[in-house]
C-alpha cells in the first residue's frame, strides 16, 4: 500500500470541532458508528463512499478517520484519486477515545468505540 500519497495527522493534530469548512469523514460501518462517534462528524460507510461523493466537500478541510486507521486510508486513497485533498487519522477512533476526546451516540449520549 503507498502511505505516502495521502497525508497522515497524528490524533494531536486532528482539531477537536468539526463544521465551516473543517469535516471528520467517519468512513466506518453503520454499526460502529451507533455505538460511538466524534460529534460534528460525518458519517459515510466505506462501501457507500463512490455513490455518495457528492455529499462530500471538497473544498473542506478533511479528515477521514475509521476504526483504527486501515480502512480510512484506502478512503483518503481513493478520495485523493478523485479531486479531494483528504488527511488521514492515524490510528482512527481508538486514537481519538484514547486522547480522551469525546465519543457521542446519534442521541448524545456517551458512546464506546
Amino acid at each position: 500500500m503507498d502511505d505516502t500519497s495521502v497525508p497522515q495527522a497524528a490524533i494531536t493534530e486532528v482539531p477537536a470541532k468539526f463544521g465551516d469548512g473543517v469535516v471528520l469523514l467517519d468512513v466506518r460501518e453503520d454499526d460502529e458508528w451507533q455505538r460511538g462517534h466524534a460529534p460534528d462528524a460525518q458519517h459515510i460507510p466505506m462501501g457507500d463512499i463512490p455513490s455518495r461523493l457528492a455529499e462530500i466537500d471538497n473544498q473542506a478541510e478533511l479528515y477521514v478517520v475509521c476504526h483504527a486507521g486501515g480502512r480510512s486510508q484506502r478512503v483518503a486513497q481513493y478520495l485523493a484519486r478523485n479531486g479531494y485533498d483528504p488527511i488521514n487519522v492515524t490510528g482512527g477512533m481508538l486514537a481519538w477515545a484514547g486522547a480522551g476526546r469525546p465519543v457521542v451516540t446519534d442521541d448524545g449520549s456517551a458512546g464506546t468505540v
